[in-house]
């Protein structure tokens, strides 16, 4: 038991550490690439000093950095570069061990072109995330333990199959219901056992997944949301030439982003009515699916502020963007950008909020119709 458990530990750790290759591009032979990225670490501060911006009475600080670049072409060799030497929105702050990552390429002349693109965030969300095992195994024990496997298994269906088909050009729609059937069974036998409980549980959840696709592919057609209303999305779109549907990519999206919640409503709700049932075994079906529902109830509501809440602060810029808006709201709300959230926030409380009623009716069938395991 115990070398299992470092087995899958060290497993976990090693996804976060060493990464998941989700694409690859490849170079011609004897082909030099026009652009690398690089990562260095800020080594000594030349130079600093406020600066006017270009066209504006306002300043900024301009720093002349000296880097140590730690991969690629130039590893160990030492780069200078002009940190704010335009005007940004967000003009970022360079101190001495910061470690980035660095832009090369060269203009028409073949001279060197760096600028830094991003900080490097490995340590941190290592670190973070070895929390989040920690506690996980030390609270949950060896519940928590097959509970981290099961994620490791969903992330690499997610990485490893859904993604990768769809790059491919396939029905987004499609491979996300086919990843989810993988990810369901899996990730709850390993999070919550094999037993009643967890079969209907399963059941619940692949019933209200299947009315979230359907509602979800009714009202994206019904709205006419085409899945362009991202930078990201029209990216992706000309970097793949059009072979993949963003519509569907959209609707599957939706798909995935309700299962992982769909595991807390189900399995909640089958647990408490297999407790009702061993509490008091003269308990008739009626009676069962209405004490269950009364608890089921509660679990709603807080689930709809709940749910309101994530998605209000994952859209938190976007909301702030139309305060003191001139526009009516009724004309805001009709822009696909915020449709699409609408969408995807109510269409997903529907699954969920169906999930309850589902997930008791079953339980309750099961518990009344057979001995409670």
């Amino acid at each position: 038991m115990k070398q299992a458990f470092f087995v899958i530990l060290i497993f976990l750790v090693a996804l976060l550490f060493f990464g998941v290759p989700v694409s690859a591009q490849t170079e011609i032979a004897g082909e030099l690439p026009r652009e690398e990225m690089l990562e260095a670490t800020v080594e000594k501060i030349l130079e600093e000093k406020q600066i006017k911006q270009v066209g504006s009475e306002e300043s900024q600080l301009y720093q002349k950095l000296e880097l140590l670049v730690t991969t690629g072409s130039l590893k160990d060799g030492r780069i200078t570069i002009d940190n704010s030497n335009i005007p940004f929105a967000n003009n970022l702050i360079y101190k001495v061990s910061d470690k980035v990552t660095v832009m090369f390429s060269k203009d028409s002349r073949g001279n060197d072109i760096f600028y830094i693109t991003d900080y490097i965030r490995r340590d941190q969300l290592s670190w973070l995330f070895l929390i989040f095992v920690v506690l996980t195994v030390v609270i949950a024990k060896w519940r928590g333990v097959l509970s981290l496997v099961g994620m490791g298994t969903s992330f690499l269906v997610i990485f490893y199959f859904i993604l990768p088909k769809i790059l491919e050009g396939a029905n987004p729609v499609e491979i996300a219901i086919l990843g989810s059937l993988i990810i369901i069974p899996i990730s709850f036998f390993l999070s919550h056992g094999f037993n009643k409980k967890t079969l209907v549980a399963i059941s619940g959840t692949l019933i209200a997944l299947i009315i979230t696709g359907v509602l979800a592919n009714f009202f994206v057609g019904a709205a006419k949301l085409t899945g362009f209303a991202s930078e990201e999305a029209s990216f992706l779109q000309v970097a793949k030439q059009g072979a993949i549907n963003m519509q569907g990519l959209l609707l599957a999206g939706i798909i995935i982003g309700v299962l992982g919640v769909l595991d807390d409503i189900t399995i909640s709700q089958s647990a408490i009515v297999f407790q009702l049932k061993k509490t008091n075994d003269n308990l008739t079906l009626n009676e069962l699916y209405k004490r269950a529902m009364g608890i089921g109830q509660d679990h709603i509501s807080s689930m709809v502020n709940t749910l309101f809440l994530v998605y209000t602060g994952a859209a938190l810029p976007l909301l702030l963007l139309f305060i003191n808006n001139p526009h009516p709201f009724s004309e805001i709300v009709s822009y696909e950008v915020i449709a699409n959230e609408v969408v995807r926030t109510l269409v997903g409380s529907i699954g969920l909020v169906l999930a309850v009623p589902i997930t008791t009716a079953i339980a309750s069938l099961l518990a009344t119709n057979r001995d409670v395991g």
